[in-house]
C-alpha cells in the first residue's frame, strides 16, 4: 500500500491549518483579555460609576503593574510645594511632547515616556526628591520604576496624573503662564478629564495601553 503526502488543498491540510490559526486567535484574545481589557475598564468606570472610582481603578492595576513604585497624590504634592524650608523635588513630565505643549505642572521638565533619558537629571544626586507625573498615572509609574532602575532612590509618582490634579482646580502652566487647558491624551481616556479642562487637541500616537 503505498502512501501520499497530505496536500493542504486537502480537507485534513485545512483543519490543521485551522487549528493552528485558532490556536493563534486564542492567545490573541487572551492577551487583550489580560493586558488590554482591564486597563479600558478603568475608562468605561467613569461612564458608569464616576470619575473618582475610575481613577481609583486604574491607580489599582497600575499598582499591580509597578508594585515597588511609591506614590504620592495632589494635596501632597501642593503642600510640598508651598513648604519653602523643604528641598523641594524635580518634577518630570512624563507625557508625549504635544501633551507637554499644551499644559504642564509648574517647572516640570519633559522624559520621554517612551525611550525615558537621565539628560533631565544630569546633575542630580541619586538621593534627591523626583515626583514623576503622567495624564492618568501609568505613564509616570512606568517612568519612575525605571529611574528607581537606574538607582534613584526617592522617587515618587503623582496619583491621577495631570488628569486628576486639574479636576482638583489646582494650577497648570504653558509657556511659564496659567491656562485651563490639559491635553486628553484621546477619546477615550479624556473622560477621565473634566470637560472644561479638555483642550482640543490631536490624540496622541498610541504606545501604551494607558495614560
Amino acid at each position: 500500500m503505498t502512501h501520499t503526502a497530505v496536500d493542504d488543498d486537502e480537507p485534513s491540510g485545512r483543519w490543521q491549518r485551522s487549528r493552528r490559526a485558532g490556536g493563534a486567535g486564542r492567545w490573541a484574545k487572551i492577551l487583550v483579555l489580560f493586558l488590554v481589557v482591564p486597563i479600558l475598564l478603568g475608562v468605561g468606570v467613569a461612564l458608569v460609576a464616576g470619575r473618582p472610582l475610575a481613577f481609583a481603578v486604574v491607580h489599582r492595576m497600575t499598582t499591580r503593574k509597578f508594585p515597588d513604585v511609591k506614590w504620592i497624590d495632589a494635596a501632597q504634592l501642593t503642600r510640598w510645594q508651598q513648604d519653602s524650608a523643604r528641598p523641594q523635588p524635580l518634577i518630570l513630565d512624563a507625557r508625549s511632547a504635544p501633551e507637554y505643549g499644551v499644559s504642564h505642572l509648574r517647572d516640570a521638565i519633559w522624559i520621554n515616556p517612551a525611550r525615558p533619558s537621565l539628560h533631565p537629571l544630569r546633575g542630580l544626586p541619586k538621593d534627591a526628591p523626583i515626583v514623576v507625573y503622567g495624564s492618568a498615572g501609568y505613564r509616570g509609574a512606568r517612568v519612575a520604576y525605571w529611574l528607581s532602575a537606574q538607582g534613584y532612590t526617592n522617587v515618587q509618582n503623582l496619583s491621577g496624573g495631570l488628569f486628576q490634579w486639574a479636576n482638583q482646580g489646582r494650577p497648570v502652566f504653558r509657556d511659564g503662564r496659567p491656562t485651563a487647558e490639559v491635553h486628553p491624551y484621546n477619546g477615550r481616556w479624556g473622560l477621565l478629564l473634566e470637560s472644561p479642562y479638555r483642550a482640543a487637541a490631536p490624540d496622541v500616537e498610541l504606545r501604551f495601553a494607558a495614560p
